[in-house]
């Protein structure tokens, strides 16, 4: 009891926090358990008359109680099967910024992740340039072996925040499972699962190398794209508390005006910041899950340049297909292939009807087709596809929502950029590229020439195969002819367990022995 009042301290303020900002608007009574539903209602008498509706409501709410709960809401505006596409959308609008921590704290932690004094590691290193619940990066300068000097940004992890966020992620994991306790309805979306997965993402994020890493996959995926670069990683000061990097200097995204003036066309980055979105999610299945404004930046030769790669997206071989042949199939209005492609890749059951999804989706499709060019939303586009599929019983993809999310928020950059984007045109190219590449010739002969080699491996493990199930059959063979002894305990329990396992058991246990005396008479 004592180890839990912790986590109940917490639930306590979280839950009045939220009641206090309407968050519980959200809770559908019918859904919920008599105690709960009473629980709700008492959390509504307490809510402040500013309070705002729905997802806005949960937003401040989240806000308020600090860096977990943001990363919480960022997580959840990802999961919009869970939270709805209003709330998730309100989720968006979460802010991680906190005041930075001391110079002094922040040159200990560099001192103690790195092993060496601050000296020695960097000729100078400034106050913080940005701060958020994980981390703040600094402007340094550091030598190299040659001589020469360069500025670098100095990533460092806030000391004691893996302690801070175990603690409020045991509260989250114990309010899951109340959820998936008490409210049934629920239990298909696995609140468990998605506060372990955001555990994992979290844990991801506190360790600077996997960014690192990241980076520099990125960078070999995009080395020879024009006009798109990501900054070095030094990973001589590169820990699992420290990363650093290239300093950026260029233009943010977001500064319009300093973009006009130094010279930069915008319609033209707007193009080809959404190309180079679709191009790492096609056709390299990795991409930058985290590219709003203050990410990204314009140099002086007119590069973009990404950077905070905490988050990050992944696409497998199935979900690139899907992604490029649904948006060639709205391009080209094919609505019966892109109906096939959802039941190819397996995302919508067998029994359901090609035709009549291809209706549905002919019902998204064509009104965007009458639109003018600036009024043609991709991401809007993939929105509405998931809210359709939803009645087609189509399974959740994390990945793909995690790709829509990302869409959202760089197709809203681009428009900021060039407010007439055409996005048709803009995809068109990419999309075509992709599948000339993967599913023309060449890309069935590589396919061919995978599925080749995959069958040769599988050839050459064979005779072990045989050999094990061969070994398999002669000891079921001398158990059958010479039984088996048990002592008068291990009976007792087992005749115990029988009589406990009721018809079902007895009728699994049945089974398994009349395949067992078939396989054997087989043989």
């Amino acid at each position: 009891m004592l180890r839990a009042l912790p986590n109940l301290v917490r639930l306590a303020r979280a839950g009045f926090v939220m009641a206090r900002e309407g968050a519980l608007r959200l809770a559908d009574p019918l859904d919920l358990p008599p105690a709960v539903r009473t629980l709700v209602r008492l959390g509504r008498i307490v809510e402040k008359r500013s309070a705002r509706d729905g997802g806005v409501g949960l937003a401040r709410a989240l806000q308020r109680l600090g860096p977990s709960y943001v990363k919480l809401g960022q997580f959840l505006a990802t999961r919009a099967d869970v939270v709805g596409f209003k709330v998730a959308r309100d989720l968006e609008l979460l802010h991680d910024r906190v005041a930075p921590f001391p110079q002094e704290i922040a040159e200990a932690a560099i001192a103690e992740a790195l092993g060496k004094p601050v000296a020695a590691v960097y000729l100078t290193i400034g106050p913080a340039v940005a701060a958020a619940s994980i981390a703040q990066v600094h402007r340094a300068t550091v030598r190299d072996f040659d001589g020469v000097e360069r500025a670098v940004a100095v990533k460092i992890l806030r000391p004691g925040v893996a302690r801070r966020f175990a603690q409020d992620l045991s509260a989250f994991f114990a309010v899951a499972e109340l959820i998936e306790r008490w409210v049934p309805k629920t239990r298909r979306l696995k609140p468990v699962v998605i506060v372990q997965t955001l555990a994992r993402s979290v844990a991801i994020e506190m360790d600077l190398r996997l960014e690192a890493a990241a980076l520099s996959e990125i960078a070999e995926n995009t080395a020879s794209d024009p006009g798109f670069r990501v900054p070095a990683v030094d990973w001589e000061r590169t820990a699992r508390g420290v990363l650093t990097l290239e300093w950026v200097d260029g233009v943010k995204l977001s500064d319009r005006e300093a973009l006009a003036a130094a010279g930069h066309d915008l319609p033209a980055l707007g193009r080809h910041l959404m190309q180079t979105f679709l191009r790492h999610a096609m056709r390299d299945g990795f991409f930058h899950a985290d590219m709003h404004p203050g990410n990204l930046f314009v140099d002086a030769g007119g590069a973009l340049v990404a950077v905070d790669f905490g988050i990050t997206g992944r696409l497998g071989p199935k979900e690139r297909r899907f992604l490029a042949e649904i948006l060639h199939g709205f391009i080209v209005r094919d609505y019966k292939r892109i109906a096939e492609v959802h039941f190819e890749a397996g995302y919508v059951p067998q029994g359901e009807s090609v035709a009549e999804f291809a209706r549905a989706l002919r019902a998204i499709g064509e009104p965007i087709h009458s639109r003018t060019a600036d009024q043609i939303s991709m991401a809007k586009l993939l929105t509405l596809l998931f809210e359709v599929t939803e009645l087609f019983n189509m399974q959740t993809r994390p990945e793909l929502l995690m790709l829509q999310k990302t869409m959202v928020v760089v197709e809203g950059v681009a428009r900021t950029l060039d407010p007439k984007l055409d996005m048709w045109r803009t995809a068109d190219p990419v999309v075509r590229e992709w599948l000339e590449r993967n599913l023309g010739p060449l890309g069935i002969a590589e396919t061919a020439t995978s599925e080749l080699r995959k069958l040769a491996l599988g050839a050459s493990r064979l005779p072990d195969l045989l050999l094990g199930i061969e070994r398999t059959a002669v000891e079921l063979e001398d158990v059958v002819r010479g039984g088996v002894t048990f002592s008068p305990d291990s009976v007792e329990r087992i005749a115990r367990a029988v009589r406990r396992r009721g018809f079902a058991g007895d009728l699994a246990l049945w089974v398994i022995a009349i395949s067992l005396v078939v396989y054997l008479f087989a043989l």
